[in-house]
């Protein structure tokens, strides 16, 4: 059983990790399209939300307090798809389906990161093989 949690860990991960990538290697239009969805300081959070995602997605794939890390990418996903992908505000009804793609692909991910979050507070251990154990414990 721990083999296949440390492949779903790592698969789950993978996306984060190559989104960080993109968050630090383009940076500029990253931030510019974030500036053009009315975030604010678009040039500080880009970079800012790329180290979140890097390190929450290391901790859950690694299993160094695996917990804390889903919480991590939670944290980012739940504001993403409200500021980035507001679907009900585009017009053009081709960009309206693609921002609703992307919307509730970034829902379906807080949901699985709240799962992982859960799953290794609840049980701990029992989803080794990990680093270090988890940090917060609701057993």
């Amino acid at each position: 059983m721990g083999i296949l949690i440390l492949i779903g860990r790592v698969l789950f991960s993978v996306l984060f990790l190559v989104s960080a990538y993109g968050h630090f290697t383009k940076w500029k239009m990253m931030a510019g399209y974030a500036a053009g969805k009315g975030v604010r300081a678009a040039g500080f959070w880009v970079p800012f939300t790329g180290v979140q995602i890097a390190v929450g997605a290391l901790m859950v794939a690694l299993g160094l307090w695996p917990d804390l890390g889903a919480l991590i990418l939670f944290v980012f996903l739940v504001p993403v798809p409200i500021l980035m992908h507001a679907f009900w505000t585009e017009s053009d009804a081709r960009k309206r389906a693609m921002e609703k793609v992307q919307f509730f692909k970034d829902l379906a991910l807080a949901g699985a990161a709240l799962v992982v979050f859960a799953a290794f507070a609840a049980l701990g251990s029992d989803l080794n093989p990990a680093i270090t154990g988890p940090l917060f414990n609701f057993r």
